[in-house]
């Protein structure tokens, strides 16, 4: 049988060492020895003995803040050996290793695995309220080990040494020790009055040392966007789970 699919391009990439790695743009490969997290659903093939098992958002606290907040991560556990390939819709998918104090907060639709060494939760996000692309609540990985997150298209990696101003519902993900906030960026005047539009009312701002991700797509907001009023009936609960 000859195809070009049969090509090298195409077969599986063995590697010595276990660990999340990329089989392409677009699939992603675990080499399993052990046990990470993924995005329920992800799974798009295995080999092995692997056993999968549902962890809600990662605990009691996490969950009760997702009920609360609309963001978070669906997770599953995957345990055993063997080779786990995981997708999310033929996004691209980009791997980012996190070393002791290295902090990322991200938009948790983008989060598709990560090494079950990193430490995980949901934060607000300060001062960008419901112009976030994931709401007013991101995901905040810290510690040591490896995520993948995934983009539509590929990204732009922006230097954060200046002010800097993204669309909130093309930003994916950003040092969780920038500060954040936002921008008018339209500016108001007759056109505004009478119904004239850019189409770029609002963008998320960034100071301090640090980098932001951003996608060539724009994402309708989540999170919080739909349910403001809801939300705000909770915020004594809320402040109590988040500690902000």
């Amino acid at each position: 049988m000859r195809s070009e699919l049969f090509s090298a391009d195409n077969l599986e990439k063995e590697s010595s060492q276990p660990g999340l790695r990329l089989q392409n743009s677009k699939l992603l490969k675990a080499e399993l020895n052990g046990e990470f997290m993924a995005r329920v659903g992800s799974m798009v093939a295995y080999q092995g003995q692997v056993q999968f098992e549902a962890l809600g958002s990662g605990g009691i606290g996490k969950f009760l803040k997702q009920k609360l907040t609309g963001e978070g991560v669906p997770l599953m556990k995957v345990s055993g050996h063997g080779d786990v390939f995981l997708a999310e819709n033929a996004a691209d998918i980009h791997l980012i290793d996190l070393e002791p104090g290295d902090g990322l907060s991200i938009n948790g639709a983008n989060v598709l695995a990560f090494d079950a060494t990193l430490n995980y939760d949901i934060k607000m996000v300060q001062g960008a309220g419901a112009l976030s692309n994931a709401g007013l609540f991101n995901c905040v990985f810290s510690g040591y080990g490896r995520i993948a997150v995934t983009t539509k298209g590929t990204p732009v990696v922006l230097t954060v040494d200046q002010p800097t101003y993204v669309d909130p519902q093309a930003a994916i993900c950003w040092s969780a020790n920038l500060q954040t906030g936002y921008h008018r960026a339209e500016q108001l005047g007759l056109g505004t009055l009478l119904g004239r539009t850019t189409g770029e009312r609002f963008t998320m701002s960034f100071a301090g040392q640090g980098f932001v991700v951003v996608q060539p797509s724009e994402e309708p907001p989540g999170g919080l966007a739909g349910a403001a009023g809801g939300q705000q009936q909770q915020g004594g609960i809320l402040g109590n789970l988040l500690g902000n």
